[in-house]
């Protein structure tokens, strides 16, 4: 059986040294479709605030996805290397971000933001929270594409050959190649889990929180659902994703770091849910002056 190689160039643009991946482009590119369908719900009255305040949340979230992200990163998942070198926090370059850390950066600047302006925390968390999976599936998109945090090993069809998990063999990428199309390397073959997380943190959690926040919801319903979606869906990937080569599984030869941080995201997810009962639905606001009238939400 024949699986697919994956020889895609991380690289997008190469200027001399400078070096633009493609793992970065999701980024700008996850940030920039969040801020223009977010702004779409703003102005149709679901955030009451100006398109200026919009975009400054915008710009404080995106800031707390960076270094959020990368100190979660090294936090949870490196620590060894941060306390032997501290500065290592700082090379971005080498990659080495977390999601359960960026989500923490954005809510620490989603709460002073919104301190800022006066408003209900939740109430712009339950805005924000239909934005978030399409960075999470643009970056997932960026992982693949960069031949990282690839799956355990598999026998399914559409296993694929990851060259990066296959650099012990001390094999150069064409080397590697000749070896596959000799049928040498169909035992290498590894879940796409990137794709995976792509459908299920991307496609499909977006697709469930902007149909479900489509009308008013109650406070922290959106939230709720959000943190219980990823929570469940993290968990099951984790099953088929090769666990960080620096921690391997942390309990009892199966449970991974991802899935001990998601556990306390179903949780939260659970008790939002169950608050959500008996709180307040907000009507949409008017939108402020200066914007465009009549929009529909969405």
């Amino acid at each position: 059986m024949t699986h697919y190689f994956v020889d895609l160039n991380p690289i997008a643009i190469s200027l001399g040294p400078v070096q633009v991946h493609w793992y970065g482009i999701m980024y700008v590119v996850g940030i920039a479709i969040a801020w223009w369908f977010g702004n779409r719900r703003r102005a149709a009255g679901r955030l009451p605030v100006s398109a200026d305040q919009f975009s400054d949340l915008t710009f404080y979230a995106a800031l707390g996805v960076i270094v959020g992200g990368r100190i979660g990163y090294m936090v949870f998942y490196d620590t060894a290397e941060l306390i032997q070198h501290p500065l290592s926090l700082f090379r971005v370059w080498e990659g080495g971000m977390s999601f359960h850390g960026g989500l923490l950066g954005v809510l620490l600047a989603t709460l002073w933001w919104t301190r800022r302006n006066r408003l209900n925390f939740f109430d712009v968390v339950d805005f924000v929270a239909p934005l978030v999976p399409i960075g999470l599936g643009l970056g997932r998109l960026g992982n693949f594409i960069g031949g990282e945090l690839w799956g355990r090993h598999t026998d399914l069809p559409w296993g694929m050959i990851f060259p990066r998990a296959l650099e012990a063999l001390g094999k150069s990428k064409e080397e590697l190649y000749q070896m596959y199309l000799a049928g040498e390397l169909d035992r290498a073959s590894r879940h796409p889990s990137q794709l995976y997380e792509f459908c299920l943190e991307g496609v499909v959690l977006f697709a469930v929180l902007w149909f479900y926040s489509r009308k008013p919801r109650p406070r922290y319903a959106v939230s709720g659902l959000f943190a219980l979606l990823y929570g469940i869906f993290r968990f099951c990937v984790e099953f088929v994703r090769e666990p960080d080569i620096q921690l391997g599984f942390v309990a009892f030869d199966w449970l991974t770091m991802g899935q001990i941080l998601s556990l306390p995201l179903i949780a939260v997810g659970l008790f939002l849910l169950w608050l959500s009962r008996s709180a307040p639905t907000l009507p949409p606001a008017i939108a402020p002056a200066g914007d465009v009238a009549g929009r529909k939400a969405t």
